[in-house]
């Protein structure tokens, strides 16, 4: 099987941004307790600056991604995939976000143990779908990656 090129490998890994940013604020306890992990932070810091500074920005890279990348047959299968996968990975954390906020986990020590599990499994799924994608292959998430190959 061929490689596809270097330039398709980095654009798919490119995606990963988006769930890493998301999942960034659920770790701010374990930020505090070890600051060199403040580091982490910076391959985020355009994606959290695109967020922030554009009035619903996250809103817009979302529809950017899934619309001019996923749903567009003219991008290498490669790129369409591992940016739906990070986009779906999104999902997720947007939707566990949304259940923190409801059932006020926020700053107790269940809140605090939880989101500081969420980031990790987040890392090692990104990393996972980093490595992956710079390989030039498919990262298979169980659910995540059925749901991905349905879509495309």
């Amino acid at each position: 099987m061929l490689t596809p090129p270097l330039w398709q490998r980095l654009l798919a890994a490119l995606g990963y941004l988006l769930p890493w940013a998301s999942a960034l604020p659920f770790g701010q306890s374990l930020f505090h307790l070890f600051p060199i992990l403040n580091w982490a932070v910076l391959p985020a810091l355009p994606v959290l600056f695109l967020e922030k500074a554009v009035p619903f920005g996250g809103f817009v890279l979302f529809l950017v991604l899934f619309l001019a990348v996923a749903r567009n047959p003219k991008v290498p299968y490669l790129i369409r995939f591992h940016v739906l996968q990070a986009i779906l990975i999104d999902i997720v954390l947007m939707l566990v976000g949304f259940a923190f906020q409801i059932l006020n986990l926020g700053g107790g020590f269940i809140g605090r143990t939880l989101g500081n599990t969420i980031l990790l499994g987040t890392l090692i799924l990104v990393l996972t779908g980093l490595v992956q994608s710079l390989r030039g292959q498919e990262t298979d998430i169980p659910t995540v990656s059925e749901a991905v190959r349905m879509q495309l």
